[in-house]
């Protein structure tokens, strides 16, 4: 808009004529607020409809990959993060008790100075027990009247929320899922390649048109196996089609997520992924253990019988243990266990709930229809870097997840768009299909 006032080129991209009054650059803000995230998927889903129409879309095979998005945010230190989240709540909370919100200011300047020159641990302790005494005070604030339509009522609530949640990172640090920043609190560290702040942009692409057809963004933690049963349910409630073969890379070797995407009374899909390589083993097998699931045990080789049991600690399965007497004097010890037993136990067998859905897709590995698909998984990984290199994508220009999805539907709408033109434009590429 600013090159525009002075610029006859941009006038006239814009189709606006020389005296012609510029729109407010405040307007797409405000139209993308009135749209949200959903009027944006619907925009998004209804390209892929045109290009089903036209024949382009087919349900052969979809590929799906994911890639890191960074946020916009400066990661503070915890010490910096507990107070920014304690000022935040005390702006909140000011319009219903200033003179209380008065006196726990003046307590932040009277903990500031007590505790300047301290190691930076005592001065946490000393910020999260205030920040704690505020939420209590806080937590015990009646609704006004006007609760369900009080916009600083609602501001107080998710302030809380969220210091409630910071508190909660400090007193459980190995819980995993740390708020990073009061301004994006949804963006989370994870590592993918290397450690980065922010989001995860996951995509399904359509491998015969390389369009993508569906688009979703989790925090850089999020359970990017799991989405893709998302994906595709998705896509195909947004179109009634039935997708056939889905290609999915290393995550996807997910017991629960596979049983559900090969269900037979759900998605029932081909499920393309490639298995992780198994250590040679020169001893028994879990396979070589028989389980007898209603009596809870497992029979050895040898014919011993364990009824000891527990489940997995992603309960995912029944682990099953041997008392070491009973290994000790096995005679095939040797072929059951690389070292002797140690300890209270002896041979400890995992019986994988999902074990069929992993030999199956092993077995899947080995066929030539899984070499065919792989070799086009490809298609996806140049898809994903130009969503994210040439239609800036890398970076999250918004604060919170649905606005950063948001900013990926326009990149990914634009992405399709271009390639919408080229398929066709491709059988008038001879006589210049730009007429």
């Amino acid at each position: 808009i600013q090159r525009s006032a002075t610029d006859v080129a941009f006038r006239c991209f814009l189709q606006l004529g020389a005296w012609e009054p510029l729109p407010d650059p405040s307007s797409l803000c405000v139209f993308r607020g009135r749209l949200g995230h959903e009027g944006f998927r619907t925009v998004f889903d209804r390209l892929i409809g045109m290009s089903r129409e036209q024949g382009l879309v087919k349900d052969r095979l979809r590929i799906k990959d994911a890639s890191h998005v960074i946020a916009n945010i400066a990661v503070p230190s915890t010490l910096a993060l507990v107070a920014q989240i304690r000022d935040q709540l005390l702006a909140a909370v000011e319009p219903f008790d200033a003179i209380r919100t008065a006196g726990e200011r003046i307590n932040v300047e009277l903990i500031r100075d007590r505790s300047a020159g301290q190691a930076a641990e005592q001065r946490l302790v000393a910020r999260v027990t205030h920040l704690r005494e505020i939420l209590a005070w806080v937590d015990e604030l009646r609704p006004p009247p006007d609760a369900d339509d009080n916009q600083a009522w609602a501001a107080l609530i998710d302030r809380r929320r969220l210091a409630h949640k910071i508190l909660a990172d400090q007193e459980n640090p190995e819980a995993g899922d740390r708020t990073l920043s009061v301004v994006d609190p949804e963006a989370r560290r994870s590592k993918h390649g290397q450690w980065y702040d922010g989001y995860l942009l996951d995509i399904s692409m359509d491998a015969d048109s390389e369009l993508i057809t569906q688009i979703n963004v989790l925090a850089a933690n999020g359970d990017e196996a799991a989405d893709a049963l998302e994906l595709v349910r998705r896509e195909e409630q947004a179109h009634g089609n039935d997708v056939q073969v889905l290609s999915i890379d290393g995550v996807g070797f997910n017991g629960p997520v596979l049983r559900e995407l090969e269900d037979p009374q759900g998605l029932a899909l081909n499920t393309i992924v490639p298995p992780p390589k198994e250590p040679p083993v020169n001893t028994f097998k879990p396979d070589d253990f028989v389980e007898d699931r209603e009596q809870g045990h497992v029979q050895c080789p040898a014919g011993q019988t364990s009824r000891y049991r527990e489940r997995d600690q992603r309960d995912h399965g029944w682990v099953y243990r041997f008392k070491r007497t009973i290994c000790d004097g096995c005679p095939l010890l040797g072929q059951c266990m690389s070292h002797p037993p140690r300890g209270t136990f002896g041979k400890t067998i995992r019986k994988n709930d999902y074990e069929a859905e992993y030999r199956r897709a092993r077995q899947r590995a080995t066929m030539a229809e899984y070499a065919a698909v792989r070799a086009e998984h490809p298609k996806v990984e140049r898809k994903l870097g130009e969503v994210l290199n040439r239609h800036g994508g890398r970076r999250a220009r918004y604060w919170g997840g649905y606005k950063v999805l948001i900013q990926e539907l326009m990149a990914g709408f634009a992405t399709n768009v271009k390639r919408l033109v080229r398929l066709q434009c491709a059988p008038r590429a001879a006589w210049n299909c730009g007429t």
